[in-house]
């Protein structure tokens, strides 16, 4: 390591994988790329373009590969395997440190050079972590509430908690030299490597953000590097993208993309089949036929790493005996569900794991039988005596969300619980704390190979549930500490197993109903392959030639 070009920036807190080089595409030539209309059923829940506030499905569809970018990228295309991104190699220093060389040349949206120092201001204080420290396991509350941003640059409550979700050990990043860093945390990891190609860790210009008048003004209009740059965002209405001509990876093959809020399904379909959208997205199995009776749209999609899931709320008052969530885990019967609403192109999982966890996968485990007997003596024994239970549900948020939330109304009820379900209208409405809040529609993705990725992330000590107040189980807290720390691998995967026995079925935090799948629609004319993912790919090489 350099002395002279090396120095160390405090945070709160193998072999190299070499990348291909990548043509350079001449700018001067004739602009004759098309502009695409995407019809969604929602742009962002936020309002706002962070990834470090928009962590969800609808984001990742907006955000990638269009807009943000990480140093370790993932196969979009391929499986979601890591591959070279902003940085062109890494390699283990030891557990608790990552280099990566930087990919020299690459241009932010304003004209800069990406460089060391935007990497570290992006993991920052000022930017992500806060007041926050690194090894700090305790909770951190975040509003169930999505904040209005204050005036300035002051970071919302809910970005830290997030940084702190994705990163609870990262204690600083040391600048090698311009095009060199070093990750270091303060305990061994070992899904650094992970960590840096998840969404929420992806680079941003820091003249981009102090330049900006507030945080607000920055995150409608976050600057990165991304093939696509932000031209108008239009909260619940619309977003608009212009090619990012300077981009490292070659010139994008889209003059603009601009995504449009349309909630409703036959809606998004209408403008498809008529001409006014080039791509329709979040189409249900049961109008995949329909569709494709026009011999000139098909639609293509599938299962994703991903699973849509019930949450409970322990501090409800009916359903804070586990034997009543237990019940709700055994009266669902999800091959139905998955038959009759899914048309059986996706399945029921091996509970919140995905087969590429590796060896890290329990292959023998499985949900909760379906069996409304054992559910009706749950009952009896928790002494439930049919007190209301709300289930509250947003309108088709996700696919099939309507005939879903009917479905399992409808099965609950049949084994003796109440349950009243209530339609709001945002997810300001849905975390809203008070006796009321009980039952929930979430999804849950894993964005790397662990179980880091999933189950802590979104159940451990800073994952949604315990943030918001919902869930909390302190044996389930010390194995997430476990499974983040320890490069024991034995160790880590009967961690694993016993984390899965407590949220699945002695504590339940929530129950797996099936994987989940997207489906989006287009003109066969249109070449283009989409990804196991939400995220739409529309870098050079998928879209046309």
């Amino acid at each position: 390591m350099s002395q002279t070009s090396r120095r160390s920036v405090l945070l709160l807190g193998g072999a190299a994988v070499a990348a291909p080089l990548v043509p350079r595409f001449a700018v001067a030539q004739a602009d004759n790329r098309p502009r695409i209309t995407i019809a969604v059923q929602k742009i962002v829940n936020s309002n706002v373009l962070d990834v470090l506030r928009e962590q969800s499905n609808v984001g990742e569809r907006v955000f990638y590969t269009s807009l943000w970018e990480s140093l370790i990228g993932r196969d979009w295309l391929g499986n979601l395997a890591p591959r070279p991104g902003l940085a062109t190699e890494w390699r283990r220093v030891n557990d608790q440190t990552v280099e990566l060389k930087l990919r020299q040349g690459v241009k932010f949206h304003n004209g800069d050079e990406m460089t060391a120092e935007d990497v570290v201001f992006t993991f920052s204080r000022e930017r992500m972590f806060a007041n926050t420290e690194a090894k700090n396991r305790s909770t951190i509350r975040a509003f169930e509430q999505i904040p209005t941003p204050r005036a300035g640059k002051e970071l919302p409550p809910d970005i830290a908690a997030t940084a702190r979700r994705i990163w609870p050990d990262l204690l600083r990043i040391d600048i090698v030299d311009r095009y060199t860093v070093r990750f270091i945390n303060a305990t061994p990891d070992v899904t650094l490597e992970g960590r840096l190609s998840r969404y929420g860790s992806d680079i941003m210009s820091r003249r981009g953000w102090d330049e900006a008048a507030s945080y607000l003004d920055w995150a409608r209009k976050p600057i990165t590097t991304g093939p696509y740059k932000v031209v108008e965002f239009r909260p619940d209405v619309s977003l608009t993208l212009e090619a990012h001509d300077e981009y490292w990876g070659g010139r994008p093959p889209l003059k603009s993309i601009r995504f449009v809020e349309v909630p409703e399904v036959a809606s998004r379909v209408a403008g498809l089949l008529s001409g006014q959208y080039q791509f329709a997205c979040d189409i249900p199995p049961d109008q995949i036929g329909e569709i494709e009776k026009n011999a000139a749209f098909e639609v293509q999609g599938g299962t994703i790493q991903n699973h849509r899931l019930t949450v409970f709320d322990k501090n409800n008052a009916q359903l804070a005996n586990p034997l009543v969530r237990r019940a709700f885990t055994h009266a669902i019967d999800r091959q139905a569900i998955v038959e009759t609403l899914w048309a059986g192109r996706t399945k029921v999982p091996a509970g919140l794991q995905w087969e590429f966890y590796g060896d890290m996968f329990h292959a023998d485990w499985k949900v909760p039988d379906y069996d409304p007997k054992i559910a009706r003596d749950l009952l009896r024994q928790a002494g439930y005596r049919g007190d209301p239970i709300v289930y509250r549900v947003l309108n088709n948020y996700y696919t099939n969300q309507n005939p879903t939330s009917q479905i399992l109304t409808e099965m609950w009820r049949s084994v003796g619980l109440n349950v009243q379900m209530q339609t709001v209208e945002n997810w300001s409405q849905i975390m809203e704390r008070g006796p009321a809040r009980a039952v929930r529609d979430w999804s849950n993705s894993a964005p790397f190979n662990d179980p880091v990725s999933s189950i802590v992330n979104q159940h451990g000590p800073n994952g949604q549930q315990q943030q918001i107040g919902e869930w909390t189980n302190a044996e389930m807290n010390q194995l997430c500490e476990v499974l983040e720390t320890s490069t024991d691998r034995d160790l880590r995967r009967k961690s694993f197993r016993r984390m899965l026995e407590i949220c699945e079925r002695e504590d339940p935090a929530y129950t797996v109903l099936h994987q989940n799948a997207t489906f989006t629609a287009k003109a066969k004319s249109i070449r283009w392959k989409t990804a196991p993912a939400f995220a739409m790919d529309f870098r050079p090489g998928n879209y046309g030639a």
